[in-house]
């Protein structure tokens, strides 16, 4: 799969932007500040509806504007896809795919598979818990619908709860804590999807991510995965009705998958904790690569990769190893100078220099 082409109006700092992508390597270069992250993100939010910042629409339109609009074009096992988006401060954005409304933003997950890796990703193995559940989620929430849909519907039902459990600490009521039931039903129903849905991810990415990490690290390290729930499937039910007078007094579901985590184990230790930076990077250089690897044997396809200044955060023998790694994949990377590629002796198809959102093709 690859994208052919990107249209903005209105969004971020750009007023109106075109521009074609080769289906190989393309690189956005310039300094700070101009714009290259918005182009990537834009991207992005075609292909999932959503910004990797967690950044919400209003935040993406231009300033002095009210709507913002988006066309991806994109070609998938010779089909052709135009996504077009239309992005408003005050309503629910509108997509359509070849023409055709769609009222879901899950309908459109699936049509064009996209890996970003940006700096904050090398510290995804020691920043929190949630890092590590996005990771998880963006992931298969491209791969999957049905996870995706059992997601969706968790936290939709998570919300509503914890909504309950407010009301039922301000004003408790017989007749309050009677539907409690109901939602704790929903939750753990979903719940058990989502977990179910993340064990399976983890043994699959185990069985690559291991043999990427050692090759990484020259054969001296195993690198394994280990899915650390909150609490086991089996268990949900009984955790989440037991917990329920704590859960009112603290107003929060305490226990779900919303809570979940990795353990990343280097030759059998805890790699947040006892690992080195350099052995944290390396931990998630291999994670995004083998991202990439599952998405290829999931899809039959090659997913689109998007680089955003991550080469400048990586010494040379790992920057040497991920652009060797990315052959064959239609990539989009970000950088402040040429100088890695030449280095590097690295095939450049396509060249573009930001500067203050004014793209221009260097070709």
């Amino acid at each position: 799969m690859i994208i052919e082409s990107i249209d903005l109006k209105n969004y971020r700092n750009y007023e109106i932007l075109n521009m074609n992508l080769n289906p190989q390597t393309n690189i956005i270069y310039g300094d700070n500040a101009q714009g290259k992250t918005n182009i990537l993100e834009s991207l992005y939010v075609c292909a999932t509806s959503r910004s990797h910042k967690g950044s919400k629409d209003r935040e993406i339109i231009q300033f002095d504007k009210d709507e913002a609009h988006l066309k991806m074009q994109v070609k998938k096992h010779d089909i052709s896809y135009r996504i077009d988006m239309h992005l408003k401060k005050n309503k629910t954005k509108g997509i359509a795919v070849n023409g055709i409304p769609i009222k879901r933003a899950i309908d459109l997950f699936g049509i064009i598979n996209i890996v970003f890796f940006s700096p904050e990703d090398l510290n995804i193995i020691k920043n929190g818990p949630a890092e590590r559940r996005k990771f998880m989620d963006m992931e298969l929430s491209q791969l999957d619908k049905i996870y995706l849909n059992s997601l969706v519907q968790y936290n939709k039902v998570l919300n509503q709860r914890n909504k309950l459990l407010k009301d039922l600490y301000f004003q408790p009521s017989k007749e309050k804590l009677s539907t409690l039931d109901i939602w704790d039903l929903q939750l753990v129903k979903y719940g058990n999807e989502v977990i179910s849905g993340r064990i399976n991810f983890i043994n699959k990415m185990n069985v690559i991510v291991g043999r990427i990490h050692e090759k990484l690290s020259g054969g001296r390290e195993k690198l394994e995965m280990i899915y650390n729930p909150c609490v086991e499937a089996a268990s949900l039910y009984d955790s989440v009705t037991g917990s329920r007078d704590r859960d009112i007094r603290f107003k929060t579901t305490n226990f779900g998958p919303h809570k979940d985590d990795i353990i990343f184990l280097i030759n059998g230790n805890d790699v947040r904790k006892y690992g080195s930076q350099g052995q944290q990077r390396t931990a998630a250089l291999s994670l995004k690569l083998s991202e990439i690897e599952l998405v290829k044997t999931i899809i039959k396809d090659t997913p689109v990769l998007l680089l955003d200044d991550v080469l400048s955060e990586l010494d040379s023998n790992r920057q040497q190893f991920l652009l060797d790694s990315i052959g064959g994949i239609q990539t989009v990377i970000t950088c402040t100078g040429l100088d890695e590629f030449i280095n590097n002796q690295f095939d450049v198809h396509k060249i573009f220099k930001v500067v203050n959102g004014v793209v221009t093709d260097e070709n």
